[in-house]
């Protein structure tokens, strides 16, 4: 493994891998600062620019966009009180009072070395315990992939929409999208409407695009134009003193294991790590009163847990195929588009390509702090963009990515239809993210459990035949009845977060 790592790291170092960071990071950022647009989008317009890349190179340049996103949207949170993604909720509550007393710099300096840290120690996750779970689920049979399948269905589901039948109703979708195409057992043509581009199922760039970048084009052109923002401009320095340093780092040591936690739980996402960050931090601070008034405790606790998330989220994401939020369930698109299937194979068969994105992985966390101590000013201007120009913008990326895979108008067509498809399921809370996921799992849960009926005769007790399944079994049923808890940590949070600015301001 050892050897697997160091060669990932000089694969890593090439000039193109890192010209690759610099610039998909530097998107990320501008992408993630400007309030309306979200991770998931820039990664979905991304896959189309990374399918004529070497694999390695095509997943760095998905990862620094995921990174360089999610703490992106801390800019906008401090700077005009608008978190640019969820994830910087929390980020906003001391962000913005700092911004208000002048100290503008320093919260974005908080913001950038917490999410860099908290960032680059979850990578640390990702080295120990991706190859482990990879090589647990060489011992999967159809049984178990089906099982498999259904828990991923049912946790992301259920955790990341409000409701848990809408949640389920978004799986059930994206399961009746995914028979579109040939039969996996009997090779006999389903709902293809006659058209021999969906011969081989929805393609999935276009789908992708249409449900995350096109229904945001939808969203944003329904409402009142946004004009020119209004931003405060700041002189102090981004950067912090030795004292501040020690102040915020026992903070951000413990957002980065809840980060990391929550990341590595299919489902959860880093707007509730950002929470439960915020929370933990005044929990253990020795100047309470300061939070919700400027504490750049807050700040570090928030974005160390929403950065710690990206690194925990790809382990269930690339050894069992079930993504830990919609941002990785389109990077899984993107892993899926360049012929690399989720699993074993990824540490044996493409062990190279993969220890060198997650060597381009670490690379992106210090790429990303550089580019924040360095360039806040000049990324912060981008939140005051117009939507009249982000509006064609996103619109003509749209069409010509969908059609840039295959050179195909059929693509283009599906991308517009799911983007009307998407605009809906925003509107009524349903689940784009739930959606995917069941693009991408319910052939193999199909395959699955089919496989397992036909060599058993037809008897379904094969399919509580192992342990393993059994296991799978209850984690299918606590996935189900996740959102539960999960409402309870958010609520919790959240009522703590209001019930200590209710006494502030008394």
């Amino acid at each position: 493994m050892a050897t697997e790592i160091i060669n990932g790291f000089l694969n890593a170092l090439a000039p193109i891998n890192i010209l690759a960071m610099i610039l998909s990071t530097a998107g990320g950022i501008i992408i993630g600062a400007m309030p309306g647009l979200s991770a998931a989008m820039g990664v979905a317009l991304l896959i189309p620019l990374t399918f004529g890349m070497p694999a390695s190179t095509g997943l760095i340049v998905l990862g620094g966009m995921y990174c360089g996103a999610i703490f992106g949207g801390s800019i906008s949170a401090i700077l005009i009180h608008t978190p640019g993604t969820p994830a910087s909720a929390a980020t906003a509550i001391d962000g913005y009072q700092l911004t208000l007393q002048g100290k503008a710099g320093k919260a974005l300096g908080t913001a950038v070395i917490a999410s860099g840290i908290g960032g680059l120690l979850s990578c640390i996750s990702v080295y120990f315990f991706a190859p482990v779970l990879a090589k647990l689920a060489m011992a999967f049979g159809s049984p178990e992939y089906f099982w498999l399948s259904l828990f991923g269905l049912t946790i992301i589901a259920g955790v990341s929409t409000n409701s848990i039948l809408k949640g389920l109703m978004s799986g059930a979708l994206g399961l009746l999208f995914a028979c579109i195409g040939m039969d996996p057992m009997d090779g006999v043509m389903r709902y293809t409407l006659g058209s021999a581009s969906l011969y081989s199922g929805l393609p999935f760039t276009a789908t992708l695009i249409g449900l995350f970048s096109m229904s945001q084009v939808l969203i944003l052109a329904e409402r009142k134009i946004r004009k020119q923002g209004n931003m405060i401009e700041f002189d102090d320095r981004v950067m912090l003193s030795r004292k501040e340093l020690k102040l915020i780092s026992p903070t951000i040591i413990r957002s980065w294991i809840i980060g990391n936690l929550i990341g590595i739980l299919p489902g959860a996402g880093a707007s509730i790590a950002s929470f439960l960050g915020y929370n933990e931090a005044r929990q253990f601070s020795k100047h309470k009163e300061d939070f919700g008034h400027g504490s750049i405790e807050g700040i570090a606790g928030s974005e160390a847990a929403n950065n710690a998330v990206t690194g925990g989220s790809l382990i269930p994401t690339l050894t069992l195929g079930i993504p830990g939020e919609s941002v990785t369930a389109v990077l899984m698109g993107g892993l899926l588009i360049q012929g690399m299937q989720p699993g074993p194979d990824l540490f044996n068969k493409y062990a190279d390509v993969t220890y060198t994105f997650f060597a381009g992985f670490v690379l992106v966390q210090i790429v990303m702090t550089a580019l924040g101590l360095f360039g806040s000013r000049w990324f912060a201007k981008v939140s005051r963009l117009s939507d009249s120009i982000l509006i064609p913008a996103i619109f003509a990326l749209s069409v010509v990515g969908s059609y840039a895979i295959r050179n195909n108008m059929v693509d283009v067509i599906v991308m517009l239809l799911f983007g009307i498809i998407g605009y809906f399921v925003k509107k009524f809370d349903l689940n784009p993210a739930a959606i995917v996921l069941a693009l991408i799992l319910g052939p193999t849960g199909e395959s699955g459990l089919r496989r397992s009926l036909a060599l058993s005769g037809g008897n379904p007790m094969v399919l509580c035949s192992s342990v393993v399944s059994i296991v799978l079994i209850i984690l299918c049923i606590f996935g189900i009845f996740s959102p539960i808890f999960m409402k309870k940590f958010e609520k919790q949070a959240l009522g703590e977060d209001a019930a200590a600015d209710c006494i502030s301001s008394n």
